[in-house]
């Protein structure tokens, strides 16, 4: 592979997890329940109405099964491999959740950039799945 190419490969990867951390950010901070629940983040709001069964059970509702907080209490705790093994599950499924959006983005975003954005977004999160899975067998946790 030449050093042009690995080049390339590097920023797509920087600017897909840029681009992640900025959208997640923004769900956030505007308070997009739809955003935040597809990435697999709940809010306060959304747990009530999960206690109290008025969850949504549409399609685009699902979301990932699992909350930014509950990925990071799933590493509490942790060190060594057991660490890593729980880091880069959560990852996975974090990254699973921004390639999701990406494909929704693909389908409904009116400006070409945000599809661009999208399909970089796919590749690099793929790719840094794909990583992580080979990690895990490398390492021997799976």
């Amino acid at each position: 592979m030449n050093n042009q190419s690995l080049l390339y490969g590097i920023t797509g990867l920087l600017l897909g997890i840029v681009f992640t951390v900025f959208f997640a950010s923004s769900a956030v901070n505007n308070n997009n329940t739809g955003m935040m629940q597809m990435m697999g983040m709940r809010t306060n709001i959304m747990r009530q109405q999960e206690t109290s069964g008025n969850m949504m059970q549409g399609e685009e509702n699902k979301g990932m099964g699992i909350s930014m907080d509950d990925m990071m209490q799933s590493m509490e705790g942790k060190e060594g491999d057991e660490f890593d093994k729980a880091f880069m599950e959560s990852m996975t499924i974090h990254h699973q959740g921004a390639i999701e959006m990406a494909k929704k983005a693909k389908e409904m975003a009116k400006h070409d950039e945000i599809k661009k954005m999208a399909d970089d977004i796919i590749s690099a999160q793929t790719s840094e799945i794909n990583m992580m899975m080979q990690w895990q067998k490398n390492w021997g946790y799976e």
